[in-house]
């Protein structure tokens, strides 16, 4: 079940999305009619994937799906954020595509009963749960949800394109149960694999016979830095041959490469003294405000005013101890704090609670998801006072939580919330438990409803504070940016070319900085940061061409395509930082070798290399590693090698570091009886049944014929 579960996280956030746009379409009269995509009606392609296309405006539409999911759990979107969900539906798209054409032929299907379960069903899919749950009862109406998607349904049969919620009802019935289907097929065929995973018990009992041997050896290392690498040669045709060779270390995707000069349009001193003015200005004023809230609300603050005590352990501030000792309505600054300046004034001191523990009934007038009244507020409030009277005559607290509280999330705990700290629950809630006493019981109304409030504990009192600041944050001037956005105007105007671009990077002692290998579809930089526009203009530039000024975050950026890379195999001159390592070692290796000759002792060999002979003891077959040597698999192979025991020597051994001749002291075991073989077994198989399905896939995609063109939308 763990494995479904992966496929059910990793993909049903989009189903779920989905479902919701089309039954809130529904509901709401289908917000979307009339809408069109930025592309209007031309068929556009996003990508193929073995000859399916991708399309744009279906592509945008989960997009728009999962951004609405990240907005209803509290999170804003920005570029990346956006950019990170287009990838995240790509590769979702591609893995649908490659895995489609197997569950035919493999006899995979999904019935109508299953599809049923999951719509309306005791384990329906969250979001139509959450749709057809009574917040007051917490009882899923599974009858409401068959009623209102049996009305999507014959919406949709009827072909009545004249009612707006027509699109809702296709969608719902073309989109998104096609989705739901081939998330469950996604079950089924990782299921599938999950149950071929197998290792049989001889395999880990020979695992543990091998990783309980223990070897000592003596050696002679012979370091391939004993010769200067101008002694060796590698020319552009080895290096060909090597890639040829072996062409799939070597496969590139499509990707160039620029190098960049910049020009900084942070805040100067200048700037920063302007801001610092602007609150000594202001500072009188801040001093003299009665009402701080309404003070750094008309004159703006980039730390909104919190109107709750913090304890003098949860300050964390610059020059914390200095603010902690002002007076009430005392001021302190300006002061830098990050890329701000900052005026504290203490609002008010007393000694409160770190932490309080309390317990609550909830009588809830609005719906928490969507703000919508669901009762009355007269009406609320006298269930909270017969509810509160019915306490103080003898009823349970757990049993009136039990019966009338409208908060799920307390209600299996008695209403119990746990110890929260200051600034956790709303205003008010707040107020009543940090400022009264432990066993204080009280009504308070808040923006969810009426509460009936226990305070059960009260710990770790301490001084708390109070505290407005009034801070600007340090941003350049107009004049700021304008200069370093001419400065970079003039160079790109001066740098039409490559021999431009370098002569006047060394004449105004610029750095010029490399940002390698950008694909088509990133939204940043490397080293530079976020700025799709430029990644755009990289690809449409030609090789040498040089860019026009970009703003990214804080600089001017004048960038020059430096190097186009095609998908394919890489060229000897893009592969030679790999491969000349490799191919100098071999030569090196075959030097060393023709030195040692035929030595025929440890002795002989460590005279010919001048080198020492060294000992390694209990080498393990199981560790990666040499002690004071480092990782040589060939080396540590050779040790368990039971043939050279008795040999004076072995044949000279070419490793990562140097070449090696080493001389079989001893090869023995350590038995382990505790060794739990039939759990190793089992978990060696989980491993397995984890991995399956992402290596299935893996493959697949590579071996699948995928065209991207996303870069040229995005």
């Amino acid at each position: 079940m763990s494995i479904i579960q992966k496929i059910r996280e990793k993909a049903a956030w989009l189903v779920f999305g989905l479902i919701a746009l089309s039954l809130i379409g529904f509901l709401l009269m289908d917000a979307f009619v009339g809408k069109r995509g930025v592309l209007g009606n031309k068929s556009t392609t996003l990508g193929v994937v073995n000859g399916e296309n991708i399309e744009y405006q279906d592509f945008e539409m989960k997009v728009a799906a999962q951004e609405e999911q990240y907005r209803a759990q509290g999170y804003q979107t920005n570029e990346g954020i956006q950019q990170n969900i287009r990838e995240q539906i790509w590769k979702q798209q591609v893995e649908d595509a490659v895995l489609g054409d197997l569950y035919g032929p493999l006899g995979l299907t999904v019935s109508d009963k299953e599809i049923n379960d999951m719509l309306v069903g005791a384990d329906a899919i969250p979001d139509i749960k959450r749709a057809f749950t009574d917040p007051k009862t917490g009882i899923f109406d599974a009858q409401q949800a068959a009623n209102q998607i049996n009305q999507l349904r014959a919406l949709y049969k009827s072909g009545k394109k004249t009612d707006q919620r027509f699109e809702a009802a296709k969608r719902f019935f073309e989109e998104s149960i096609p989705q739901l289907i081939n998330m469950r097929l996604k079950e089924k065929y990782l299921s599938l694999l999950g149950n071929s995973a197998y290792v049989p018990k001889w395999m880990i009992e020979k695992q543990n016979a091998d990783n309980s041997q223990v070897s000592s050896i003596s050696y002679v290392n012979t370091p391939y830095i004993t010769i200067p690498d101008s002694a060796v040669k590698v020319s552009e045709s080895e290096i060909s041959d090597y890639v040829d060779k072996h062409k799939e270390q070597f496969k590139q995707t499509e990707s160039r490469s620029i190098a960049y000069v910049s020009f900084n349009a942070g805040p100067t001193s200048a700037d920063s003294n302007r801001v610092r003015q602007q609150l000594l200005d202001l500072k009188t004023e801040f001093s003299t405000a009665t009402d701080p809230q309404a003070f750094l609300g008309r004159v703006g603050t980039e730390n909104p005013y919190a109107d709750t005590y913090f304890g003098k352990s949860k300050i964390q501030v610059p020059y914390k101890d200095s603010i902690l000792v002002l007076p009430k309505g005392g001021l302190f600054g300006p002061y830098l704090d990050g890329g701000s300046y900052s005026i504290a004034k203490v609002i008010d001191e007393k000694v409160l609670p770190d932490s309080v523990r309390a317990r609550h009934i909830l009588i809830a007038t609005v719906n928490p998801q969507d703000g919508k009244v669901i009762l009355e507020d007269s009406v609320a409030k006298k269930r909270i006072d017969s509810i509160r009277t019915l306490i103080v005559k003898g009823l349970p607290f757990d049993s009136a939580v039990a019966r009338f509280s409208d908060d799920q999330g307390s209600k299996e705990k008695g209403g119990d919330l746990g110890y929260f700290t200051p600034g956790r629950m709303v205003k008010a809630f707040n107020d009543f438990c940090f400022n009264g006493k432990t066993g204080d019981k009280g009504i308070v109304k808040s923006e969810f409803g009426y509460h009936y409030i226990e305070v059960t504990d009260q710990k770790e009192f301490e001084p708390a504070f109070k505290i407005a600041y009034l801070a600007r944050k340090i941003d350049a001037s107009q004049e700021t940016d304008q200069a370093a956005s001419g400065l970079a105007s003039q160079f790109a105007g001066e740098s039409r070319d490559q021999k431009a671009f370098d002569a006047n990077v060394q004449k105004d002692n610029l750095a010029k900085l490399l940002a390698p290998e950008i694909q088509p579809t990133d939204y940043a930089v490397p080293g530079l940061g976020a700025n799709r526009q430029l990644v755009r203009w990289i690809y449409d530039a030609k090789l040498g061409e040089v860019s026009e000024p970009f703003s990214v975050g804080d600089k001017y950026v004048v960038a020059i395509v430096t190097e186009i890379n095609e998908e394919g195999i890489a060229s000897a001159a893009k592969a030679r930082p790999r491969v000349e390592p490799i191919l100098r070692n071999r030569k090196k290796a075959e030097l060393i070798t023709a030195k040692i000759g035929n030595a025929a002792s440890l002795e002989a060999v460590a005279a010919a290399t001048a080198q020492q002979i060294q000992h390694a003891d209990s080498i393990l077959f199981a560790a990666p590693y040499i002690p004071n040597v480092g990782q040589e698999a060939k080396v540590i192979g050779a040790s368990f090698d039971k043939s050279l025991q008795g040999k004076p020597e072995s044949a000279p051994i070419a490793g990562n570091g140097g070449v090696f001749v080493i001389k079989v002291e001893n090869v023995s075991a350590k038995p382990n009886p505790s060794i739990d073989v039939e759990q190793q077994r089992f978990s060696q198989e989980q491993q397995q049944k984890s991995r399956i399905y992402q290596v299935a896939v893996e493959l697949l995609t590579k071996n699948a014929s995928i065209k991207d063109n996303r870069g040229k939308f995005f």
